[in-house]
């Protein structure tokens, strides 16, 4: 019998799905666009308060996984079970984050066993807020010589972690919080709602 994805270790896992880092891909941006579509069909309107392309395929010339990364960024009424429901009804792997309960949630798309898919999705969500990864985007945005700092980490994280996502994902937190820690002074209340 063969496994599914969520039985086997994390050694499994690393194996199949390796760190992978590629040149900026032009095509990463209508992607985006089509999964955006994609989810506000899923979750509903009603649900959402904001959609946004994040991680460094949403930098260009940034060396990248080929991994869309999007934020959704949910209504407090927005039921976290029918949440994760709906999401796994349409091709979407919830992953419990222990260290970080609900509405912090991870979701991917395009994991198969046999490797990945030609289109891959990590889709976290959040409450309006939370907004490290559209602090550290713009500031990669705004800042080609920290984009280029951070493209040259990665790829020499790549070749120490190739099979380890965690160790690599845990090397580059330092790099990210402090130009994190930056971008929230320089663009406090750029991504307020009104009213909200």
């Amino acid at each position: 019998m063969e496994k599914d994805l969520k039985s086997m270790s994390n050694e499994e896992l690393w194996a199949l799905f390796p760190i992978i880092l590629k040149e900026h891909n032009p095509e990463y941006a209508r992607w985006y666009l089509e999964e955006k579509l994609n989810i506000m069909r899923i979750v509903k309107e009603e649900n959402i308060e904001r959609i946004n392309h994040i991680g460094s395929t949403s930098v260009q010339g940034l060396v990248a996984k080929p991994t869309i990364d999007i934020l959704l960024e949910i209504r407090k009424r927005c039921d976290s079970n029918f949440l994760i429901h709906l999401l796994e009804n349409n091709e979407y792997i919830f992953v419990p984050q222990p260290d970080n309960p609900p509405p912090h949630m991870m979701f991917m798309k395009g994991y198969t066993l046999k490797g990945f898919a030609e289109r891959v999705f990590h889709l976290h969500v959040r409450y309006l807020g939370d907004w490290n990864e559209l602090y550290f985007r713009d500031y990669l945005l705004t800042h080609a010589n920290v984009a280029e700092k951070y493209g040259r980490l990665k790829e020499r994280l790549k070749k120490e972690y190739e099979h380890d996502r965690d160790k690599y994902t845990e090397a580059k937190t330092e790099f990210i919080m402090h130009y994190t820690n930056i971008a929230s002074k320089l663009y406090a209340g750029r991504y307020d709602l009104e009213g909200k």
